[in-house]
């Protein structure tokens, strides 16, 4: 097992790479600890659940909603929850997003962990204390920023992960290595098939460097007002694309991390070639590089994105591989280039 501490002003939460879900019990506090997990992982792992009160989510981007949390908060009532009572999620990026959200706000704030199930969580989701809910059709609208005490990244668990939902968590490794290491870019280029085949040596690293690289970031700023920003690289798209298409995150990342490569190439900013390249390693981890719809219809969408600032959005672009700007970008500018790229 390797382990690395995020630091922040009010807490150390402590991400664990290797450890198993059955040593979940070894890091809950004494008292009353509850459950909150999805269908899916009642189904597969019910019985190496610790024996403790369960609340139970439905799968999919259409339960991270207030009418879940609204549930969740009815079963604490029910189950007495209080400030004493420990709160673990246990799932892919929306239970601990859902999880950590309740557990922030529900009697101003109880401790709460995470079982992190998914590639995609173990790498980003569950990574850095941003806990949210999606808002009418407006992802991730509602939220708080609150470290959790622990995060297990359980590779075992990987293994029952269909193969879409598996491939998907490749989208946010190479985010980390597009804007902030260019290392970790070259050794997922070279291990690519490795990676698919899920090596454990090579799944292990980049879960390690991923998380690495993103604890440093949100150290540097944990509520998002400058150098965090980054870690957004190909998202407003990847937002605006899961608002009207039912894709998984992971695959909306990818089709926005290639248009905002293709952005900063004709901006200026980044050398052609390194945009193919990026567009090249996504196809090769059998990523989506094509956009799920018409890149012009998803400006209105965006407009109601949480970067939106008047008349223009704050962009996160590429230098080049390893390096990220961010960039305010008028609607008006962005049209046309998107009108270009057409």
């Amino acid at each position: 097992m390797r382990s690395i501490a995020i630091t922040t002003e009010n807490k150390v939460s402590r991400i664990l790479i290797g450890e198993s879900l059955k040593n979940l019990g070894n890091y809950l506090p004494p008292g009353k600890s509850i459950i909150i997990t999805d269908d899916n992982i009642l189904r597969y792992y019910a019985g190496a659940l610790p024996p403790m009160p369960v609340i139970t989510i439905g799968t999919g981007e259409k339960h991270k909603t207030m009418e879940t949390l609204t549930h969740i908060f009815e079963r604490l009532i029910d189950l007495e929850a209080d400030r004493t009572t420990f709160i673990i999620g246990i799932g892919g990026g929306i239970v601990c997003d859902v999880a950590g959200f309740a557990a922030s706000v529900y009697m101003r704030g109880l401790q709460f962990g995470f079982v992190s199930t998914t590639l995609l969580s173990q790498v980003d989701a569950s990574v850095g204390g941003k806990n949210g809910v999606n808002f009418r059709r407006f992802k991730n609208m509602l939220g708080v920023f609150n470290q959790p005490e622990f995060v297990i990244c359980d590779p075992l668990m990987l293994k029952t992960l269909q193969q879409n939902e598996f491939v998907a968590g490749f989208a946010e490794i190479v985010k980390a290595g597009v804007i902030k290491s260019a290392p970790l870019f070259d050794y997922l280029e070279e291990n690519a098939e490795k990676a698919l085949m899920a090596d454990p040596e090579v799944l292990e690293n980049l879960v390690y460097e991923s998380v690495r690289i993103k604890a440093e970031v949100v150290e540097a700023d944990e509520k998002e007002k400058g150098e965090r920003k980054k870690l957004n690289f190909g998202h407003t798209f990847a937002h605006a694309f899961e608002n009207m298409a039912e894709i998984l995150h992971g695959e909306a990342v990818s089709m926005g991390m290639v248009l905002a490569s293709k952005l900063s190439r004709d901006i200026g900013f980044l050398a052609a070639e390194e945009a193919n390249r990026i567009e090249r390693l996504l196809s090769r981890l059998q990523l989506p590089v094509k956009p799920v719809m018409e890149p012009g219809l998803a400006l209105a969408p965006m407009k109601q994105d949480k970067k939106r600032e008047g008349d223009a959005v704050h962009m996160v672009l590429l230098k080049k591989i390893g390096e990220a700007v961010i960039e305010k970008i008028t609607y008006n500018k962005l049209e046309e280039i998107i009108h270009d790229l057409r």
